[in-house]
């Protein structure tokens, strides 16, 4: 693992050894993983700064408590759908994406 001229490893670094280099299976497996969790925690951190518990954001774009509670848990896996229906009905707000390729 190669170290940058203030002695610190990054993040990337890090990854490459244990999962191996990116296009790597068990390193896109990790990949796909981490934004499955980040995806959870960004509806998490968006829900309690509007105030809302699990339930009323459940209620407000017609799934239930448990289905929140596993997405924000990483539990769960989502579509694509839903997730626009929880973020515009749930939330009042809009989905952006982006593809890198």
């Amino acid at each position: 693992m190669t170290k940058t001229k203030n002695n610190i490893t990054t993040l990337d670094q890090i990854l490459d050894k244990k999962y191996g280099e990116n296009g790597q299976p068990k390193r896109e497996k990790w990949e796909q993983e981490f934004e499955s969790f980040r995806l959870g925690i960004l509806l998490e951190e968006a829900r309690t700064k509007l105030g809302m518990t699990q339930e009323e954001l459940a209620l407000k774009c017609g799934t239930n408590k448990s289905y929140i509670s596993r997405i924000e848990n990483n539990a769960s896996d989502i579509r694509l759908s839903t997730l626009m229906k929880i973020i515009q009905q749930g939330l009042g707000g809009h989905l952006k994406l982006t593809l890198q390729i």
